[in-house]
């Protein structure tokens, strides 16, 4: 079907309604804007829906998000009254359209008899994690496009164990999803009739002071916190989104007395007209905040995305400056941090491990290593690092200990199965305040890492390729690398290529192919080169672009610096 066609459908159906109707009308001679809002329906991916927010069957509406909700209702009957009566948790964040799409999709659930858990306000990711295995769910949705533009907004789907959707699991509903052909098949009732039947519980402070318990319990070491927490000096941005009530109460409950929220960021709002991006990866995001440090000489900025699983870090260092850190940096101090102070109260289990993403900074492992403690590699995502943390637990053969990714992820802890930006705030203040008792800072900290282990020097590039034609050109850009692989990058030759998609490694010039062990495939390129150093390359799953990743390691920030250019440089000019 054409975009064309799409379009007269919506255009004719009696079940749009005029506003959409409306908005669709006003671009009728707009053949660039209808082919990209109709030239396919919005994918529901492995971790559900993400797009623009608008009218159209590319578009985030309540027409999209009522078919997905519909497909997730007949995936959950197929398994039976009991996971019907188990019910669904649903939260959302600050967005545009959060809290419409999230009593659409819970009427809709409703609708087909399944129970609904809906938050009375707006939560954070994690809140909704943890809620559906406190509660027993059998699946769980939150609206959220996490650190995207203004104009997106998104529906992730968790299963019972609190983890998004594993990929196997994820393919059966999207097929329910594509089997909802018209809008007349998705059902809903009003809000009235699904109180009165019983089907709609409103939840909220309850829960959230379950899970804040929780949170607070995993502190690893409360005497310093008590001892240090007035001195340390926290500036906090929840860049108006949800961490703004849980990451302050965390932080106040514990002892940290001294924290100063960014006032132009401190509440919701689904414009952030203070930033370009709501993106804790991007410094610019860090402005308002640094001023406000500068100006009470702040010890550690923190900032998490709208729906606060990511934090981002920056330090005051030694020379007073503010330093902003990588996700791959502030991971690595973590793993340090958390495996050091297990250590030293005699509590880091012989079967210890971490969880690392492929694309994550090799430095993790290293210094988990120094500890005894495995480090193991999975793809890209949380669900993925979450997956493995369910392997542990059936396998019984590994503790889980931390977990994170160089898109400022992290996680501890057993009871939240996505990355946590409350949890990983917490922990992040407790390690500066343990440096701050010998007198240094997250910088200095990081300094001592580099001179045991290496100076690590990590980039990250990403290349936006919006609509019909870009898709295209990311197609185009992975086969090209894929088939025609450089044979050498920056004067240093490529010794071996993983083909995730494949699950096959390749040695140039050798006449051999491994096997990688991965349960599933995914479009991953790896290129590991002859000194160190390596790159990959992905589409993103849930914006339009490419994303590349870039690592070398030296004895010298120098060196690794001048290689990484001549790497970064070559790459970069073949994809543009």
């Amino acid at each position: 079907m054409d975009y064309r066609e799409r379009y007269r459908q919506w255009m004719e159906s009696p079940v749009i309604d005029k506003a959409t109707k409306d908005e669709l009308a006003a671009i009728a001679n707009d053949e660039r804007e209808l082919e990209n809002r109709f030239y396919k329906d919005l994918e529901f991916g492995t971790g559900g829906l993400r797009g623009i927010i608008g009218a159209g069957s590319n578009r985030m509406n309540r027409y999209t998000v009522g078919r997905a909700t519909q497909g997730l209702a007949n995936y959950i009957i197929k398994h039976g009254r009991e996971a019907m009566n188990r019910g669904v948790v649903i939260a959302y964040d600050t967005r545009r359209m959060s809290k419409e799409f999230a009593l659409e999709a819970a009427l809709v659930l409703n609708a087909n008899g399944i129970k609904v858990y809906l938050y009375d306000e707006m939560q954070p990711t994690p809140i909704l994690s943890f809620s559906v295995r406190e509660l027993g769910a059998i699946s769980g949705i939150v609206i959220t496009a996490s650190h995207n533009p203004p104009a997106y907004n998104g529906y992730k789907v968790y299963w019972e164990d609190g983890g998004q959707v594993p990929p196997r699991r994820s393919e059966e509903i999207i097929k329910e999803v594509y089997a909802v052909k018209r809008f007349e098949d998705i059902k809903t009732i009003s809000r009235e009739q699904a109180e009165a039947q019983g089907l709609l519980d409103i939840i909220g402070e309850d829960m959230v002071n379950r899970y804040i318990s929780r949170v607070k319990n995993l502190s690893i070491n409360k005497q310093l916190i008590r001892e240090m927490g007035n001195r340390l000096k926290i500036v906090y941005t929840p860049i108006h989104g949800t961490g703004n009530k849980p990451v302050r109460r965390v932080l106040r409950e514990l002892g940290f007395g001294n924290v100063i929220v960014v006032p132009e960021q401190e509440l919701p709002d689904p414009n952030f007209p203070t930033v370009k991006f709501p993106n804790p990866e991007e410094a610019e995001v860090f402005d308002l905040a640094i001023e406000l440090a500068k100006k009470h000489q702040a010890d550690i900025i923190i900032g998490t995305d709208p729906d606060c699983d990511r934090v981002g870090v920056v330090v005051r260092d030694s020379c007073g400056e503010y330093t902003f850190l990588t996700g791959n940096q502030t991971g690595a101090l973590l793993v340090n941090y958390v495996l050091g102070a297990l250590q030293r109260q005699g509590r880091l289990p012989a079967n210890g491990a971490i969880i690392k993403t492929i694309v994550t900074s090799e430095m993790g492992r290293e210094i988990a290593k120094s500890y005894g403690v495995e480090a193991v590699d999975t793809y890209t995502g949380f669900k993925f690092i979450c997956e493995k943390v369910k392997e542990f637990e059936e396998a019984g053969d590994r503790t889980f200990l931390f977990g994170y990714e160089e898109s400022y992820g992290y996680l501890a802890g057993d009871f939240v199965r996505d990355k946590d930006g409350i949890i990983a705030s917490m922990l992040i203040c407790e390690m500066a305040a343990y440096y701050k008792a010998r007198d240094m800072n997250l910088c200095d900290g990081l300094a001592e890492l580099w001179d045991r282990f290496g100076y690590y020097h990590d980039v990250q590039e990403s290349v936006y390729l919006e609509g019909r034609e870009g898709m295209d050109r990311i197609r185009q850009i992975m086969e090209d690398f894929r088939h025609n692989p450089p044979v050498q990058v920056g004067g240093i030759k490529v010794v071996t290529i993983q083909d995730y998609k494949e699950l096959k490694a390749y040695y140039p010039g050798k006449d051999r192919v491994d096997s990688i062990n991965m349960s599933i495939p995914s479009d991953v390129l790896r290129y590991q080169l002859e000194d160190g150093s390596w790159f990959a390359i992905r589409p993103s799953g849930t914006e339009p672009k490419i994303k590349l990743y870039f690592s070398t390691v030296r004895k010298s920030r120098k060196d690794a610096e001048n290689s990484m250019h001549g790497i970064v440089a070559e790459v970069m000019d073949r994809i543009r």
